[in-house]
């Protein structure tokens, strides 16, 4: 008789560990600063909605600030964080402050920034405190001076910091707008192209028949006057 084989002490089927999908990085860190829920009266009733306001960063040099409304949390952080990507800024100074102080106004909202020693911090408060530290300023101190809203503070630190931030030139805007653009506007300038002749084609024969008319009528009138004569 044939030996039995005692598989379980074999390790035939070795189980793989689980390899997940590895979450890719985020481009920009965000932060939520504010949450509202905003109603609109309508003849129904009242619709309820989200309005957030979010900063982004890269805590290199780039900042931004967007808001955005919605029906639920998710979509609104969403829209905003894509409004934030549009209005970002990018600083350009070298250290781990500013150069100078800045006082910035933006409706009733007032701003102080001033630039501090190494290893001082970040000594601001609220959104003042977010934007700067999502735009990787490292050592300063700020102060809010006007009204608490959130959003206002937030765009009136985004404003002082412009004052640092690069210039695009003109080939670069020129650049973004080109590839803003989608392929198939060739075609669609072709057809305006074509639309247009074809009413400046309309107006000549128009002009040619109305001057046809006034000939017409000018010899009908001399006819008459000869006959009278």
């Amino acid at each position: 008789m044939d030996k039995k084989e005692d598989f379980s002490s074999k390790n035939t089927f070795k189980k793989k560990p689980f390899q997940g999908k590895k979450k890719e990085k985020p481009e920009f860190d965000q932060k939520v600063i504010d949450i509202a829920r905003v109603t609109r009266v309508v003849k129904g009733g009242k619709r309820f909605s989200f309005r957030t306001v979010v900063v982004i960063g890269d805590r290199k040099g780039k900042v931004g600030v967007g808001v955005s409304k919605g029906p639920d949390m998710k979509s609104s952080t969403e829209k905003s964080y894509a409004d934030a990507k549009k209005n970002m800024i990018k600083l350009n100074f070298t250290g781990n402050t500013i150069p100078y102080r800045v006082d910035q106004k933006l409706g009733s909202s007032q701003i102080i920034l001033k630039p501090a020693a190494k290893g001082n911090g970040v000594v601001a408060g609220g959104a003042v405190r977010t934007v700067i530290s999502l735009a990787g300023i490292s050592d300063i101190s700020g102060k809010m001076l006007g009204a608490k809203s959130k959003l206002n503070n937030a765009r009136a630190t985004i404003e002082a910091l412009k004052q640092f931030s690069v210039k695009k030139t003109r080939e670069e805007i020129i650049k973004n707008e080109r590839k803003d653009k989608p392929k198939d506007e060739k075609r669609e300038g072709v057809d305006q192209t074509k639309d247009f002749k074809s009413e400046t084609e309309k107006v000549k024969s128009v002009t040619e028949k109305k001057a046809v008319k006034d000939d017409t009528k000018k010899d009908n009138t001399t006819k008459i006057k000869k006959k009278l004569i």
